[in-house]
């Protein structure tokens, strides 16, 4: 068996795991975190052999250090993934010997492939992008309220597998209410991030996490975003090679952009009609 655990993070995602849990079937300690799902999710997973964790969710980073925090995980070493994800066959085989890689590393990055219509998102979505799925729960914590960072404490290596992502396996619908949600939690971050500092030096860090969160520390800096980003993913990053579905994520993705953007609007209305009283 695999030396790693697995995490799933799930809300009413009967839809996804399933599909999630048969790619990660070669595990022996399967954990389905959920936030009390109202579809079969749990029941679901419970007939697949995995053992359920439930906590009410408040924000992303609070609830992903609870679960490395207080989830009694078999193994020294844990593999998380949203339910709407699986991994390819070298990813897996790298997660089966991962005791020959680890190392002096306390987490590893993993690069993920985005889907949509069909279409793998090579361009438009900001692939290779490489984020932190594997650690040791000791060795890691979370920052932001959405969109988490993790902050590991040691080495971090690199994985040469893959994430598969369907983030539109419940629909558009679906897509568009989640980041509104999300709008609301990344407008208060704005706020708070622009009002620090920038690290410059953070711009050219070897830590890809690191350098995401100066980019978008920048990017928050600068007018007009939603086009800019528009123009950045369809133009810059070439998302017009992906065909249509790399158009209508482009446009997608400015339009989350222009929420947020109001949403900070509104804060600072509501702050000054405040003092003004």
């Amino acid at each position: 068996m695999a030396p790693v655990s697995i995490l799933i993070l799930t809300k009413n995602e009967e839809i996804n795991i399933e599909r999630c849990l048969q790619a990660v079937s070669w595990a022996d300690d399967i954990v389905v975190y959920d936030s009390f799902s109202d579809d079969r999710t749990v029941e679901l997973a419970e007939k697949m052999g995995a053992r359920i964790v439930q906590r009410k969710f408040d924000n992303w980073s609070s609830h992903q250090n609870w679960a490395v925090e207080n989830i009694k995980f078999k193994y020294p070493w844990v593999y998380y993934t949203d339910a709407d994800e699986t991994c390819d066959d070298q990813l897996r085989d790298e997660l089966l010997s991962l005791n020959e890689r680890c190392g002096d590393c306390s987490a590893f990055q993993v690069r993920r492939k985005d889907y949509f219509m069909g279409r793998w998102l090579k361009r438009s979505q900001l692939y290779p992008t490489w984020i932190t799925r594997v650690f040791r729960p000791d060795k890691i914590r979370y920052e932001r309220l959405v969109n988490p960072v993790a902050v590991v404490d040691g080495e971090v290596g690199l994985l040469n597998g893959h994430i598969l992502h369907h983030p539109f396996s419940h629909g558009v619908g679906h897509w568009f209410d989640r980041h509104n949600r999300y709008s609301d939690m990344e407008a208060q971050d704005l706020i708070k991030e622009v009002a620090g500092r920038l690290h410059t030096a953070d711009l050219f860090a070897h830590d890809a996490a690191i350098r995401r969160r100066a980019m978008k520390t920048l990017a928050y800096r600068l007018p007009g975003r939603p086009l800019l980003m528009f123009s950045y993913l369809y133009f810059f990053r070439m998302g017009f090679l992906d065909g249509k579905p790399g158009f209508r994520y482009s446009v997608m993705r400015a339009f989350y952009e222009f929420m947020i953007d109001l949403k900070v609007l509104e804060q600072k209305y509501i702050k000054d009609s405040d003092l003004a009283e």
